[in-house]
């Protein structure tokens, strides 16, 4: 088989489209026939070292596909099902290694292409308004980057839940992408702090140093900035008397691998997703499809910002 390689630590040239021994799984865990894998920032902080790992390593977070083959001890998933997972290194591949425990089944009328873009970004979408702000009817939020794949998942879950969104872009293409997805007012990044200041109930930011200050000012006296990203480089240590000075802030830095830590927790996620994408309720735009072998030019474009919504590697 093929799967994308980092032997050490770069820019998107270190991504090597390589040939691996196919996979046999061991204890608990299947092998799965790559229908689509997920491109997400966090494999760019794999790939560039800004979160270290084990090198050399295949790499990505986030696929779907067939199951092909069941390891030892594996009950709950059988040869044949469609699944999908997302947190598991080696899903830039043609076959891939899950824990059986963290495959997800991908009910019908849900294409497998579709429940591989839905999982990484839709969870993390659906934690940050269930959970970790339960986002309430008439509730003022505010989404960074509306037109992304997450921004625009984000914008859709807040709706649902009978928010008033606010959203930032860079660009009048995206604006249109930022109000097809619900936003209510789309603002660019220079006068975003200023037209919402002391307006906001929860700002969802994963762009980061660029726009952190700012959300806090748009929040109001108790306010929760929930920082779940650095697409544009991490935040510098802040003093927290700043979040006292704001309003008595609430700052967390939350990650999805706490939010479905338990098979329940993360069945329950993506059984909700997968309800709303049937329903029509939610969409997943998935704007670009590349060959697995051009996996260093979809890492290219994400980081550039050249995109919008879900990009997918096709084996």
């Amino acid at each position: 088989m093929h799967a994308i390689i980092v032997s050490a630590p770069g820019g998107p040239e270190v991504l090597e489209y390589a040939e691996r021994p196919d996979p046999v799984p061991g204890e608990g865990e299947i092998v799965v026939d790559v229908a689509a894998s997920g491109v997400n920032f966090i494999d760019i902080y794999h790939r560039s070292g800004a979160y270290p790992l084990d090198l050399p390593t295949p790499i990505g977070s986030e696929g779907a596909g067939t199951v092909s083959a069941v390891g030892p001890g594996v009950r709950e998933v059988a040869v044949g099902d469609t699944v999908a997972w997302a947190n598991v290194l080696g899903s830039y591949a043609e076959k891939a290694v899950v824990p059986a425990e963290r495959a997800v089944p991908v009910p019908d009328g849900v294409p497998a292409d579709v429940a591989a873009a839905a999982m990484l970004q839709g969870m993390t979408a659906h934690y940050l308004t269930h959970s970790t702000h339960e986002v309430r009817e008439g509730d003022e939020v505010l989404v960074h980057a509306g037109a992304g794949g997450m921004g625009q998942l984000l914008v859709q879950l807040a709706k649902l839940k009978g928010a008033k969104v606010h959203t930032t872009v860079s660009t009048s293409e995206k604006e249109k992408l930022a109000r097809q997805a619900g936003a209510d007012e789309v603002l660019r990044y220079d006068d975003f702090a200023e037209a919402l200041r002391n307006k906001i109930d929860v700002v969802y930011d994963g762009v980061g140093k660029a726009t952190f200050e700012g959300g806090l000012e748009a929040l109001r006296p108790r306010g929760l900035m929930a920082l779940y990203g650095a697409a544009s480089g991490p935040v510098p240590p802040i003093d927290p008397q700043i979040l006292n000075r704001n309003g008595s802030l609430f700052l967390t830095r939350p990650t999805l691998v706490h939010y479905i830590a338990d098979r329940e927790e993360l069945l329950r996620r993506a059984s909700d997703l997968f309800g709303w994408i049937r329903s029509g309720q939610l969409t997943v735009n998935v704007s670009h499809r590349y060959p697995l072998a051009e996996a260093h030019q979809a890492h290219e474009d994400l980081a550039a910002r050249r995109t919008t919504g879900k990009l997918l590697l096709i084996p």
